[in-house]
C-alpha cells in the first residue's frame, strides 16, 4: 500500500518539530520507512529535509542484496517536476556522492550519513539503483523527451561511479515507480560507454573556463564500434537522427569505402579527401599515442557513421570485405574531441561546426530544451510524436512507436509549427523570415513561448492544420472573384493568420477543439469550415482593410509587399473587430 495523503499530513504534523522542513520529506520518510520496514524515526537520518538535497531526497543500503539505492521523490502525478531534482543530481550530486570521497564542506546531513555508509561498505556494494517515486504513470515519465534527456546527462556520471568503486563493476539503474502501485518494472540497467582508440600526433587547446579540445585522427573501425554498440545514443547531441543514405555526401563516403577494399585506392587517402568529425566527451584521457574517450556524443559527422554502417549492411556478402576488411582498419578521419565542458557550451559547438554544411537553421535548435518540452506535450496530450530533429520520425518503427505512446501515424514538424506561433502572433514578416527566426534568440524566444507549453495542445493544433489545405482555399476564394482577389496568392501568411483569429474568436471553439483537434488529419468538415470562414469572413475582412485608395493602388501595380507585414495583420484585425467583434486571441 502506497503513502496516503491523510498519512503524509499527520506525519508532518506530528514530526515537524523534530525534522523540520516542508510537507513533501514526509513522503520520502514514510516511504523508506515502509520500504525497508522500520519506523520513521530509525529511518530519518536517511532522509534530507529541506532544499539542500542536491537532488538525492533519501537513500537506503541493503547489505543482504548488496544495493545502494538513492531515491527523488514528488508528491504529485506530474513527472516533469523530476526535472528540477535530476538537474541538481546530474550537476552536482553525483559528484558530491562519488567524485571525492572526502569532500564534508557544503552537505546536508542525510549526504554526510550516505557518504559515511558508503565509505564502510565499500568493498560490498554491487549496484546503484536510482529510483523517481511520484503518484503518476511510471510509463509516461519513462517515454518523456525531457527526463531521457535529463537521466542521459547523469547517465554520463557513471564513470563517477567506476572510479569510486576502483573499477569494480557497479552497475547503475534507474527506475520510475508508482507510490500507488510500487510495482517494479525492469529496470533500466547503465554501462559506462569507454573506449580506448588509436590517437596519434594530436594537438591539444584549452578554453580559459578550463574547457579542453584535442585534435587528431581517429580510426573509422572505431567510430563504427561506438555506433554498434551505442546506437542512436552516439547522436543525441547531433541536429539530425541521420541522414538519407542517398544524398551526395552518403554515397561518396561508402563509393570511397568500396575503392578502398578493391584496392583502386589507398586508405591513407582517405582523410585527405573528408571534413573530419567534431565529438564531446565526458573526459579524454590521452596516453602515448592511445586515448580512452568516455560517454562521447557525435557533434558533427553522423553522415560519416551511418555511411560507414550502410556499406557494411550493403556488402554483407562481398567477398572482397571478407577478404580486405584490414584495409579499413588502416583509415583515419581527422576527430576534434572536447571535454570538460558543460552543456551550453556544446550546444555552441554543435551549432558552429555544422555551420559549414548545408543546414538549416531550425536544425540547430532540435536539441533545445524547449523542443523537448513541446515532445513530450505533444505526446502527452495527443498521442501525436513532434519531429524536432530531422529524419526522427522516418526512423520509428511501428513497435517504437507504441512503445513511445503515438497512436498517430504523422508528426508535427518544427518548420511549420513555428509558423503556426508566428502566425498566432500575427508576425508575418517573420513567417517568411524562418531563419532568422531561428538564429536569432530573441526572435526564437518570442516565437517558442514558455506559455505555449501550458495551452490547450488540441488549440495548436487546429491552429497548426490549417496549413494543410491553405493553398486550395485561396485558389477557390480567387477562382470565385476573378481579378478582385487575384493578390491573394501573394498573401498566404495573413490568410493563415486570420484564419487562426478566426478560429480562436468562434464561439464554437471548444467543440472544434473537441472535433477536429486531436488527430492529425485535414478532416472534410474542418476544411469545409476553413472554406466557409475564409469566404464568409477573411475575404470580406479584406476588402474592408484595403478600401483605402493607397492599398488599391499597390494591388493594382501589383506591390504586395506590404500583405507580409505585422501593420497589415493590425489593420486586418481593425476591420474584423469593426464587422465582428473579433479581438486577438492568444494560443
Amino acid at each position: 500500500m502506497g503513502v496516503t495523503k491523510q498519512a503524509l499530513e499527520q506525519a508532518f504534523v506530528d514530526l515537524r518539530g523534530k525534522y523540520g522542513g516542508v510537507k513533501e520529506d514526509y513522503f520520502a520518510l514514510l516511504y523508506l520507512a515502509e520500504e525497508v520496514g522500520k519506523p520513521p524515526d530509525r529511518v530519518a537520518h536517511q532522509v534530507a529535509f529541506g532544499n539542500n538535497d542536491f537532488g538525492i531526497d533519501a537513500y537506503h543500503f541493503d547489505r543482504e542484496r548488496r544495493n545502494l539505492y538513492l531515491y527523488q521523490f514528488k508528491w504529485s502525478e506530474d513527472y516533469q517536476l523530476f526535472k528540477g531534482s535530476l538537474a541538481r543530481l546530474a550537476g552536482a550530486g553525483m559528484d558530491r556522492v562519488f567524485g571525492n570521497p572526502h569532500q564534508v564542506n557544503d552537505q546536508n546531513e542525510m549526504l554526510l550519513q550516505l557518504k559515511m555508509c558508503l565509505h564502510e561498505n565499500q568493498a560490498i556494494v554491487d549496484r546503484v539503483l536510482i529510483y523517481f517515486v511520484f503518484n503518476g504513470d511510471p510509463e509516461k515519465a519513462e517515454g518523456s523527451a525531457v527526463l531521457t534527456a535529463m537521466r542521459e546527462d547523469l547517465e554520463k556520471k557513471k564513470y563517477l561511479v567506476d572510479n569510486y568503486f576502483s573499477g569494480r563493476d557497479v552497475t547503475l539503474s534507474f527506475q520510475f515507480l508508482s507510490n500507488e502501485t510500487r510495482r517494479k518494472r525492469p529496470q533500466v540497467i547503465k554501462k559506462t560507454h569507454r573506449y580506448t582508440i588509436d590517437f596519434p600526433s594530436f594537438v591539444e587547446a584549452q578554453a580559459e573556463d578550463g574547457q579542453l579540445m584535442h585534435v587528431g585522427f581517429v580510426s573509422l573501425l572505431d567510430l563504427h564500434t561506438m555506433h554498434t554498440e551505442m546506437g542512436q545514443r552516439l547522436f543525441e547531441k547531433n541536429i539530425r537522427a541521420g541522414l538519407e543514405g542517398e544524398r551526395p555526401v552518403n554515397r561518396s563516403i561508402r563509393a570511397a569505402l568500396e575503392r578502398i577494399i578493391k584496392g583502386d585506392t589507398l586508405p591513407s587517402e582517405f582523410v585527405f579527401n573528408h571534413n573530419g568529425v567534431a565529438l564531446y566527451a565526458e573526459r579524454f584521457e590521452p596516453d602515448g599515442g592511445r586515448a580512452t574517450i568516455t560517454e562521447p556524443r557525435v557533434l558533427n559527422g553522423a553522415q560519416t557513421i551511418t555511411s560507414i554502417e550502410r556499406f557494411f549492411d550493403e556488402n554483407e556478402k562481398n567477398r572482397l570485405l571478407a577478404q580486405h576488411r584490414d584495409r579499413l582498419g588502416l583509415v583515419r578521419v581527422l576527430a576534434k574531441v572536447v571535454s570538460r565542458c558543460d552543456e551550453d557550451f556544446v550546444t555552441t559547438v554543435t551549432i558552429n561546426t555544422n555551420r559549414q554544411n548545408a543546414v538549416e537553421p531550425w536544425n540547430l535548435r532540435a536539441s533545445d530544451r524547449i523542443q523537448l518540452e513541446f515532445q513530450d506535450k505533444f505526446r502527452d496530450e495527443l498521442s501525436i510524436f513532434y519531429e524536432r530533429q530531422e529524419n526522427a520520425f522516418e526512423a520509428l518503427t511501428d513497435e517504437d512507436l507504441h512503445e513511445m505512446g503515438i497512436d498517430q501515424y504523422k508528426a508535427i514538424k518544427i518548420r511549420p509549427l513555428a509558423q503556426t506561433f508566428l502566425a498566432a502572433q500575427g508576425e508575418i514578416d517573420r513567417m517568411s523570415r524562418l531563419p532568422e527566426v531561428f538564429e536569432q534568440e530573441q526572435l526564437y524566444r518570442a516565437a517558442f513561448k514558455e506559455s505555449y507549453l501550458r495551452t490547450d495542445a488540441r488549440r495548436i493544433l487546429l491552429a497548426y492544420k490549417i496549413h494543410f489545405r491553405l493553398g486550395r482555399i485561396i485558389r477557390e476564394i480567387v477562382e470565385k472573384g476573378a481579378s478582385k482577389y487575384a493578390y491573394l496568392g501573394r498573401a498566404r501568411n495573413l490568410v493563415w493568420a486570420l484564419l487562426i483569429q478566426a478560429i480562436l474568436n468562434d464561439s464554437k471553439n471548444d467543440r472544434l477543439m473537441e472535433n477536429y483537434g486531436t488527430r492529425l488529419v485535414a478532416e472534410a468538415d474542418f476544411v469545409e469550415h476553413l472554406r466557409t470562414l475564409a469566404s464568409t469572413r477573411v475575404r470580406l475582412i479584406f476588402s474592408e482593410a484595403f478600401k483605402e485608395q493607397r492599398y488599391q493602388e499597390l494591388i493594382a501595380d501589383e506591390k504586395y509587399s506590404f500583405l507580409r507585414t505585422k501593420a497589415t495583420f493590425q489593420r486586418c484585425m481593425e476591420a474584423a473587430d469593426d464587422k465582428y467583434g473579433w479581438k486577438k486571441q492568444p494560443l
